[in-house]
């Protein structure tokens, strides 16, 4: 497995299929670039979900996370697009993943996307 920023996640079966339960991830080193002035927004993404066949790889979601890096987002799209990656990967049975933004401009942004 690589080293460096990847968009590419990888998956394993779930191991208790038959079984509803929750998978917590805290990532408080994520970084993207504000789309206005280049530059670097600091957050904690958190990442809930209810398997069903796949969970994500750890390692593959860290190097997911980290090809933000380098890119310009807006809060509310960065988040939503994460979202977006992880359900059509697993095809979870529930899914919330929060975006705490650190301030910038005075403003402090969380943004928080669900599925279903």
């Amino acid at each position: 497995m690589t080293t460096r920023p990847t968009t590419k996640l990888e998956v394993f079966p779930n191991p208790r299929p038959g079984r509803d339960y929750e998978i917590r991830f805290d990532c408080p080193e994520f970084t993207c670039l504000c789309p206005k002035t280049g530059q670097p927004d600091f957050a904690t993404i958190r990442i809930r979900y209810t398997p069903a066949e796949r969970c994500v790889e750890l390692k593959s979601l860290k190097l997911y996370l980290w090809s933000f890096r380098d890119q310009g987002h807006f809060h509310e799209a960065v988040t939503n697009q994460i979202l977006d990656d992880l359900v059509a990967l697993l095809a979870p049975r529930r899914m919330t993943v929060e975006g705490d933004f650190l301030v910038r401009g005075g403003i402090h942004t969380v943004v928080e996307a669900r599925f279903p």
